[in-house]
């Protein structure tokens, strides 16, 4: 097979190389990708994400068997619908689907509608009813740009000073532009966060292993909120109870429900989790993988993704296995990500020979790979407990000349606790 995976960043990356692992596939392209892919054997597609008409066109050149959507950007601008609409096959959500992570509210209310636990909420787009509803309720309390934010459009305020400065921001600065014109607004939710991802096809579901994310930039989750620092699969502190109930209250009524009001959802399904005490409840869905998840949970599978995919695009079902290993991914950043950062610093190209690096935000220049974007790699390895795959992380880490850059030392230390 030649498949065409869309995207440039670390979990495309991550994608690329196990469908290339696939006995089945031959080829893969990756639009725009990055340099950093092609020690891997991906070939490097100098078209943009967001040129849908080139894309195609270079599809139907190539004959491409099918095509992967990585980001979350292209799905929301109709990629799906339009390579469809022009006899393409391709895995992802279409636009109506893909609202699931293009609005809050449109979420809120599918949750709503379905009885999927969630904290409880209200939406705003005036800012002194906003302000009203946060005196009401008090701190702590998460206020939320409707739209796609980049991952920043989401402020947990310890305070009431602090709601009352993200709805100004949002509401009357217009930080997010049209992404922050409304707010949601909902209750804080104690307990440890995971992220369940599952493949979907219409009512078909099914999960893949847990991961848990670290968004805060700096070690013991202090700094600023980011993109992810790292990540790690399984979650012992997690229950498989927690984890099967979540399957049956989250994914399926998710999926069902999404049927039901008209827009089926096809693609991988993301369901950022909240263990409390009454349960799982949701976070946040997004309609694609997760970044820096991706790389952890690929890879433990030991089954082919491209086969994966083939057979929910062709109605048969897939066989999904996975090992046993622990896996500790952790992500190098810019200083100063994820405000201004450095760029330009010089990258390694290869770890350990048991750690793989994925790279994301990174360019070619003079034959070196050099640092372009605030999360510039990412590195993983396995090992058979937690600390075996993180002490392997970490030695490779030590080794490496990381001039201006930076990565959390405590990654899956909640595991240890």
């Amino acid at each position: 097979m030649k498949l065409l995976v869309i995207g440039s960043g670390g979990r495309e990356h991550a994608i690329a190389k196990k469908l290339l692992a696939d006995p089945i596939v031959e080829t893969v392209y990756c639009a725009k990708g990055n340099p950093g892919m092609v020690s891997d054997g991906i070939q490097v597609v100098a078209i943009p994400e967001t040129d849908h008409q080139s894309l195609i066109a270079f599809a139907k050149e190539m004959a491409i068997d099918w095509t992967f959507v990585g980001p979350e950007v292209p799905l929301l601008n109709g990629i799906v619908d339009d390579f469809q609409a022009a006899g393409l096959n391709i895995f992802g959500p279409n636009k109506a689907a893909a609202m699931i992570e293009g609005s809050k509210e449109f979420a809120k209310e599918l949750m709503a509608k379905y009885q999927i636990p969630t904290a409880e909420y209200q939406s705003f787009v005036d800012s002194e009813k906003a302000k009203a509803y946060i005196q009401e309720k008090g701190a702590p309390i998460v206020i939320k740009a409707d739209g796609l934010a980049a991952g920043k459009g989401v402020v947990v305020a310890a305070t009431v000073d602090q709601a009352l400065a993200a709805v100004e921001e949002m509401l009357e600065e217009q930080k997010f532009g049209q992404s922050g014109a409304k707010v949601v607004i909902e209750d804080f939710l104690e307990g440890e966060e995971f992220s369940l991802l599952a493949f979907v096809h219409e009512e078909q579901v099914y999960p893949m292993v847990i991961a848990q994310d670290h968004k805060r930039a700096f070690d013991g989750d202090e700094g600023p909120n980011t993109g992810g620092m790292g990540a790690y699969s399984p979650v012992p502190q997690i229950p498989q109870s927690m984890i099967d109930q979540a399957i049956e209250t989250v994914l399926i009524p998710a999926a069902t429900g999404m049927i039901d009001q008209g827009t089926p959802f096809t693609g991988i399904l993301y369901a950022g989790l909240i263990a409390t005490v009454e349960g799982p409840k949701v976070i946040e869905f997004n309609a694609r993988f997760g970044d820096p998840e991706t790389q952890v949970v690929l890879s433990r599978l030991t089954s082919g993704l491209a086969q994966i995919i083939d057979a929910l695009l062709n109605g048969r079902q897939p066989e999904i296995t996975w090992n046993q290993q622990f896996s500790v991914g952790v992500v190098v950043a810019a200083e100063g990500y994820p405000e201004t950062y450095q760029q330009g610093m010089i990258i390694p190209q290869k770890a350990a020979e048991d750690v793989q690096l994925f790279y994301a935000g990174v360019a070619e220049r003079a034959g070196e790979l050099v640092a372009a974007g605030g999360r510039v790699f990412l590195a993983e390895g396995q090992g058979a407990s937690l600390e075996e795959a993180q002490k392997k992380v970490y030695q490779a880490l030590a080794k490496m000349p990381l001039n201006k850059m930076f990565y959390r030392k405590d990654i899956g230390a909640k595991a240890l606790k």
